[in-house]
């Protein structure tokens, strides 16, 4: 899993609240259970239209927004149904960090699990990066996970909270699989001492 350790760059501004799943990628595409692929169809009814034109009032066909690694969104960003292909179109897409007032339980921790970091910060604080995003390429908005900031286009900068461990994941972009072999050393070591103690399992 790439590390998130800071990330600056144009952000898409997304105001409606309750994105769900569904709409971060409708339902026909969930056939596939590669990771790969899915960002042409990030937001696909949205995007394009019933003869698969791009929609040019859509925010990421817009040239300012194209190749946006950050989505600034209205509240309750991932409610909707649970599935873990929400995250991989974003990342395919190139979104690493969505910030938002709140986030659906588990679309929120299949973010972390996938190398996304989703922020959480005020209403007053959304406004403000919210108004930031619509000027385009114009304000670039950084997110600093070491010191758990994210700073406007104008230099303020607003905390975010993160748990301790999922903050430890991201900077060093460990998934399950990771975090199981940091303990590699450890696991060699009681497989040995088993295999002495136990030959016969």
């Amino acid at each position: 899993m790439q590390k998130f350790i800071t990330l600056t760059g144009v952000a898409a501004p997304m105001p409606l609240v309750n994105i769900d799943t569904d709409m971060i990628i409708p339902k026909q595409f969930l056939k596939t259970i590669q990771r790969s692929g899915l960002g042409k169809n990030l937001f696909d009814e949205m995007r394009y239209d019933a003869d698969g034109q791009e929609i040019p009032d859509f925010i990421l066909n817009q040239p300012a927004y194209r190749e946006s690694q950050i989505i600034v969104a209205g509240d309750n960003f991932g409610c909707g149904s649970s599935r873990e292909h929400a995250p991989w179109a974003l990342l395919d897409f190139g979104i690493r960090c969505v910030i938002s007032t709140s986030f659906a339980d588990i679309f929120f921790n299949n973010c972390f699990k996938n190398g996304i970091l989703p922020v959480v910060l005020p209403q007053e604080a959304v406004d403000a990066l919210m108004e930031d995003a619509r000027k385009g390429a114009n304000a670039r908005i950084t997110v600093d996970l070491e010191s758990q900031t994210v700073t406007g286009a104008d230099g303020t900068a607003y905390h975010f909270d993160i748990d301790p461990h999922r903050k430890h994941c991201l900077l060093n972009g460990l998934d399950d699989i990771g975090l199981t072999m940091e303990k590699s050393a450890a696991i060699d070591t009681f497989e040995s001492r088993m295999a002495q103690a136990r030959p016969w399992v």
